[in-house]
């Protein structure tokens, strides 16, 4: 059983932004059934970037671990397989 999984955050609420911990992570757009496709993003070096699916904008905080967000009602736990 994998122990390590890749972030996953989703916007829901329609935040204006989402601060997050980690720079590799999945969006899904909103809660299930209401998501979009999971998308894999990647800032690299940057400290932002925007989803192309549902253009949230999330902002690297690196005061929060790689799975929390800020609103943290915008981090996605997903069920195991």
């Amino acid at each position: 059983m994998a122990d390590h999984f890749v972030p996953h955050f989703q916007n829901t609420s329609g935040h204006d932004s989402v601060a997050i911990g980690a720079r590799e992570f999945m969006c899904i757009g909103a809660n299930p059934p209401f998501d979009h496709p999971h998308v894999f993003l990647d800032m690299g070096d940057e400290t932002e970037i925007v989803c192309p699916y549902c253009s949230t904008l999330y902002k690297y905080d690196q005061t929060l671990k790689p799975h929390e967000s800020s609103p943290g009602d915008c981090t996605f736990t997903p069920e195991a397989a």
